[in-house]
């Protein structure tokens, strides 16, 4: 009987991401340069080039991540957000976003903010994860009046480009990989299937409620619950000024 409970949340949620997903394509077709992705039956590695069309790769933390640049690479990231001083008045904030690190890097922004060397802009790269430390995060940057930034070569994924997002300022160079997907909310498999569609309205309704407050156009979701959490859609260039993510050339 468990099984089958789990069974019908899973469809459940899947009928409503289809269902929200539609809804976002239906009011992104109201754009003249609106082109349906052509994906194919399986997506390729992250380290092959994207194109218009072609924009879906494979994604796993820790294994399909696009190559570092041979300029920087600060070694492997670490499994938790870490925040370190970069240079001047930047600093970086990297790694895998777990539950529960909302509070610790709040904490660590703040008191970065208190020292000799307070934090003007943060240098983000990560795959991302829990997307609700990543909300908790983003908008205590936003009101600390941050700016953030990727450098080429580096990547933002998943739940990561809803820090990017809290940056005053936001600064993505020509080289550096910004992806969406679907993600969870809430993945207890004991919970009745009306719960888990539940938690998911939730979760992408203080998703969209999180982009507008940021400024970023909540129809960036269209691509993000079209791709399954195991690949990963690298926005176009043309995609991050469409959506809002960039506010600065670079």
């Amino acid at each position: 009987m468990r099984h089958l409970t789990v069974a019908r949340a899973l469809t459940g949620a899947l009928v409503l991401q289809i269902a929200l997903g539609a809804f976002l394509v239906l009011g992104d077709l109201t754009s003249s340069d609106f082109t349906l992705p052509r994906f194919g039956p399986s997506a390729p590695r992250l380290t092959q080039p994207v194109q218009p069309g072609d924009q879906r790769r494979t994604f796993a933390p820790g294994r399909d991540l696009p190559p570092r640049s041979p300029l920087r690479d600060p070694g492997k990231l670490p499994e938790r957000l870490a925040l370190t001083r970069s240079e001047g008045s930047a600093w970086r904030l990297e790694g895998g976003i777990s539950e529960g690190d909302a509070e610790r890097i709040i904490s660590a922004l703040d008191d970065a903010q208190a020292g000799s060397n307070p934090i003007e802009t943060l240098v983000l790269q990560s795959p991302g994860g829990s997307v609700p430390d990543a909300l908790a995060i983003g908008r205590h940057v936003r009101q600390m009046g941050l700016g953030t930034r990727m450098l080429e070569g580096e990547f933002c994924y998943s739940a990561c480009p809803y820090l990017l997002a809290s940056g005053t300022t936001r600064e993505i160079p020509e080289g550096a990989s910004v992806g969406v997907h679907q993600h969870y909310f809430g993945e207890s498999t004991i919970l009745p299937a009306f719960v888990a569609v539940e938690q998911i309205q939730r979760g992408q309704g203080e998703v969209m409620e999180y982009l507008e407050e940021m400024g970023i156009d909540p129809m960036v979701l269209r691509p993000a619950l079209a791709t399954p959490a195991d690949q990963i859609y690298i926005l176009l260039p043309e995609e991050l000024a469409r959506y809002n993510f960039v506010t600065e050339e670079s």
